[in-house]
């Protein structure tokens, strides 16, 4: 996890320097001593991935004034300070003055460890908030409208981008709140279609008397009221797309009028005998199966033949938990725009409480809750998830749990493989088999 990220260690004492580096290097942190803060400083930059450990004793440049330096090139690189004269209003002062930690000497091994590593993941994590912010700010193409660094969500932007200038019309399967008309829109816009329009219509929020007026068209003196003549949806989606979001509410008397324009491609507005040609592309969403609405009879079991060409199933939240952190940033950078709100910080309970929650609204779920969050209303962080974890979880469990969670999702997804896990994840085998075993996984569960 951190064999990218960098541990300065700043140690005048050579036995202690020896023995510190040590400690960490077997704890697998990528580790350089130096017996001065001068040398040190020279390593930070904007951006530093990595973290200070230093003495505040030291010969020329101390420990606090180090600090103040690195905070000066990156206000957010962790400085965890060391002495070894137990000086308490010292350490008040450091932590006021932005050190992360501090430790006393003599400390274990443990400790010290304790401390990198925490300092290592918030480092970690202030890192990829910086860098999604950037990605939010300047992002362009499907990432920037599909977020989310799982395999389900890498796979689905592969397969929008090689789908998107298909003529096929497309079905798009998922739970209320996954984002089917965020993957409809994205179909239309990695199209040679988007230069026209994209019209959404929701089948189940418009009353039926007014239905075939509001879709089709009307001619003026087509019914009482139609004092003009009015273009109905599909014929102003003309050379574009046409979604049908919760297709499975559509009345069937309408869905017999509906196939005939699938079928045939061609509309006729009410009043009028007059076929009116249309070239578009049909995308349908639905949160039921409707192969089974079909044999039910509850569906047209020739509309869904003729709308299940290309099939998107979209993964619920809680079957990508991972994506959670990178999509409240989202979220809480939205809302803090739209609210003229400053981004809070995330405290570790609620976001071990976002991780671990089941999300039945799925992404609009933690959409809304985000928003809630910025606003600062109570209900939205503590009445529904922070009051889970009254008691404050340690990092390196929510990390854990963060890790095990990623590692399940891509067994499963390999089928037990450990060697395309390996390769899909950047990490060696042997690390692994060691977070495998720690955690419990047995490829063979998987299989």
């Amino acid at each position: 996890m951190y064999d990218t990220m960098k541990v300065l260690l700043v140690e005048d004492d050579a036995v202690v320097r020896a023995g510190s580096a040590q400690a960490l290097d077997l704890a697998g942190f990528n580790v350089a001593a130096f017996d001065a803060a001068e040398p040190a400083l020279a390593q930070v930059t904007p951006g530093f991935a990595g973290v200070i450990v230093s003495d505040v004793r030291l010969p020329g440049m101390n420990g606090l004034d180090l600090m103040a330096a690195v905070k000066a090139i990156d206000a957010q690189v962790p400085v965890v300070l060391v002495t070894g004269h137990g000086d308490i209003s010292m350490a008040v002062g450091a932590m006021r003055g932005g050190a992360y930690d501090f430790i006393a000497k003599p400390y274990s091994s443990e400790q010290l460890v304790e401390a990198v590593q925490r300092a290592l993941e918030t480092r970690r994590l202030m890192l990829e908030v910086a860098a999604l912010r950037h990605r939010i700010a300047d992002g362009e193409g499907i990432d920037a409208m599909l977020l989310g660094e799982s395999a389900a969500m890498r796979d689905l932007r592969r397969l929008i981008l090689d789908l998107a200038d298909e003529a096929a019309d497309v079905l798009i399967y998922g739970e209320t709140g996954t984002g089917k008309e965020m993957v409809a829109r994205c179909l239309h816009q990695f199209s040679s279609r988007r230069a026209h329009h994209f019209v959404a219509l929701n089948c189940g929020a418009i009353p039926e008397n007014i239905f075939e007026s509001e879709v089709f068209g009307h001619e003026m003196g087509a019914f009482t009221g139609a004092a003009k003549r009015q273009i109905g949806k599909i014929e102003h989606a003309h050379k574009g797309s046409l979604f049908l979001d919760e297709v499975e509410s559509l009345p069937l008397p309408l869905q017999v009028k509906m196939l005939r324009v699938l079928q045939e491609r061609y509309v006729e507005r009410l009043g009028s005998n007059t076929p009116i040609p249309v070239d578009v592309r049909v995308i349908a969403a639905s949160k039921v199966d409707l192969k089974d609405w079909s044999d039910q009879q509850k569906f047209r079991s020739d509309l869904y033949y003729r709308l299940n060409l290309i099939v998107l199933n979209l993964p619920p939240l809680r079957e990508r938990r991972e994506d959670i952190p990178l999509l409240f940033e989202h979220f809480m950078l939205g809302a803090a725009a739209r609210y003229k709100r400053s981004v809070p910080t995330v405290p570790g309970p609620l976001m071990q409480s976002l991780m671990a929650h089941d999300w039945p609204g799925n992404v609009r779920e933690l959409r809304n809750i985000a928003e809630r969050f910025v606003l600062g209303l109570a209900s939205g962080a503590d009445g529904l998830l922070a009051a889970r974890s009254a008691t404050p979880v340690p990092l390196a469990d929510q990390v854990g749990a963060f890790e095990r969670a990623v590692i399940e999702q891509e067994l499963r997804r390999a089928g037990g493989s450990a060697g395309e896990v390996s390769a899909t994840l950047g990490v060696p085998k042997q690390t692994l088999y060691y977070k495998m075993q720690k955690y419990g996984l047995v490829p063979d569960d998987y299989r």
